[in-house]
């Protein structure tokens, strides 16, 4: 798919795309508090799910997860089972229980479970670097649609998507990009499945519900030599468990999906956001798998040799997949500006809530403790814009692929926000100390094979990179529990406020 002159006709779906989000945003644009995460907005239970489906429809899920079936075969299987398992886990274990705190932010939460400033920032420290790795995933997703599109590099691209990012948030809104959410979904969902359906048809498979209909391209594969559903090939048990465990302990710690319950009215809603957001997540999930297996197959029948080590390629084999199969130019269209869409979604929704992290939980509290509000939503404008930065300078490197990138920002929620939220819902003698010790310790973890993994190999054996909280999660829990045990338990408000108010004990 490589050229040098602009994608006129996709390029126009996409910029009259941007232009129904942004006229959408300006309808709402305020400039409260609430705009940059400081408080909820309530769009009701569908809303709420469209909204979680919305954010989670990063460039990882749209670009990211077909690339890696295209790749790996079965192994990306653990993509699939760990973020939807991952919604699982919060359904039964957190959602409900996070209403009942009250709080606005997962540092707000933090710091009130914990009775601790400190625990709190560190835990919106921990919040913003989870933003920023997650966002160089979803800044690559744009630069190589940016790049397909305008026919440039990938080095001016990341800096082009850079700006049309920024500028769409700014312009429109972040209220705005709130409720677009729903609108975004709609048009995501649109924009994947229906290239799809038009694929399969046109192959012979049956195509009126594509998910179900291209087990027969695997058989396919298989007859041309490729065992792309072999379980474990090239991999092993351990490495497809720690990549599945770690993505779900990470789902249910992420910043971005966790602030969707603090804006709910009551416990119900919060189950049935997470309801409504994971049946509208397994919609995409059930696709992508079929554009890997479709893309190899028009590859195989074509004579174009399979490169294992192309991880560009893979990153855009939704494209690929559309244009081997001979697809009008305007469905091709349709899918750049669903992977664009899904990627501004994301990005925008991480840099909020890492913006939100630090007006709300650093910058009155250790900067300026006599902040107005309007300070607070100045503060957080200018954050958003430096992370931002930060964020478009970490991708000019291309540190893996688009679901690798996103694999270490779930390490990180899994080996750190998760713990706390785990045991600060269902322990009540989890403490301050024990949290921070935890914490600290987490971040230990997932960055150690980065750092020492050459010099002891014991290390990334144990702790993968991108799968790192299968042992370091249940690690953290064990050295908090034991930091708790080994020092003094929370107030006793604390303790009846868990008991009565959060888990509905009866009163003696």
């Amino acid at each position: 798919m490589a050229h040098s002159t602009v994608q006129a006709l996709p390029l126009a779906i996409v910029v009259a795309l941007f232009a129904l989000f942004i006229i959408s945003g300006l309808r709402h644009h305020t400039s409260r508090p609430s705009e940059y995460g400081l408080s909820g907005v309530y769009t009701g239970r569908v809303g709420i799910g469209a909204a979680i489906a919305s954010n989670w429809m990063s460039a990882a899920s749209f670009l990211g997860l077909a690339g890696m079936f295209y790749l790996k075969g079965y192994f990306a299987m653990a993509f699939v089972v760990g973020w939807t398992g991952g919604y699982v886990l919060l359904l039964i274990l957190m959602a409900t229980q996070i209403r009942r705190f009250g709080k606005f932010s997962a540092s707000d939460f933090v710091g009130f479970r914990y009775e601790s400033d400190t625990a709190r920032t560190l835990a919106a420290v921990i919040l913003i670097i989870i933003t920023i790795i997650y966002s160089v995933a979803q800044f690559r997703g744009i630069a190589l649609l940016v790049s397909w599109l305008f026919g440039i590099d990938y080095v001016p691209a990341v800096m082009l998507g850079s700006l049309l990012l920024v500028t769409f948030v700014v312009v429109s809104g972040a209220l705005g990009a709130t409720r677009n959410q729903k609108l975004q979904y709609f048009v995501l969902i649109t924009a994947f499945i229906l290239p799809l359906m038009l694929l399969t048809r046109k192959l012979g498979y049956f195509w009126i519900l594509p998910q179900f209909g291209y087990g027969a391209a695997i058989g396919d594969l298989h007859r041309l030599g490729f065992a792309w559903s072999e379980p474990f090939y090239n991999t092993t048990l351990f490495q497809w468990l720690a990549l599945c465990f770690t993505l779900m302990f990470g789902t249910a710690g992420l910043p971005h999906v966790l602030s969707r319950f603090y804006a709910v009215p009551g416990i119900r809603d919060a189950r049935w956001g997470v309801a409504w957001g994971l049946f509208f997540i397994v919609l995409i999930y059930w696709s992508a798998p079929a554009y890997g297996v479709l893309a190899r197959l028009f590859e195989a029948r074509n004579n174009i040799p399979f490169n294992a080590g192309d991880g560009q390629v893979a990153d855009m084999v939704v494209l690929s997949a559309a244009s081997l199969g001979g697809l009008p130019l305007w469905v091709i269209g349709l899918l750049a500006a669903g992977g664009m869409s899904a990627a501004f979604s994301a990005s925008a929704a991480l840099l909020l809530s890492g913006a939100a992290s630090f007006s709300y939980d650093i910058y009155p509290r250790l900067i300026r403790p006599d902040a107005s509000e309007k300070e607070k939503v100045f503060a957080a404008k200018g954050f958003f814009l430096i992370m931002a930065a930060i964020v478009t300078l970490l991708t000019l490197k291309p540190w893996g692929m688009i679901a690798e990138i996103a694999a270490l920002a779930f390490a990180l929620a899994g080996n750190t926000i998760f713990p706390a939220f785990l045991l600060g819902i269902w322990w009540c003698r989890a403490n301050s100390q024990g949290v921070i010790s935890g914490m600290i310790t987490g971040v230990v973890i997932t960055f150690a094979p980065l750092l020492v993994g050459d010099a002891l190999p014991i290390i990334s054996t144990l702790f993968p990179v991108t799968s790192s909280a299968f042992i370091g999660a249940p690690v953290v829990m064990a050295v908090m529990v034991v930091v708790s045990k080994l020092t003094a338990p929370p107030s006793e408000k604390m303790r009846h406020f868990l008991a009565h108010d959060v888990h509905d004990c009866p009163k003696n």
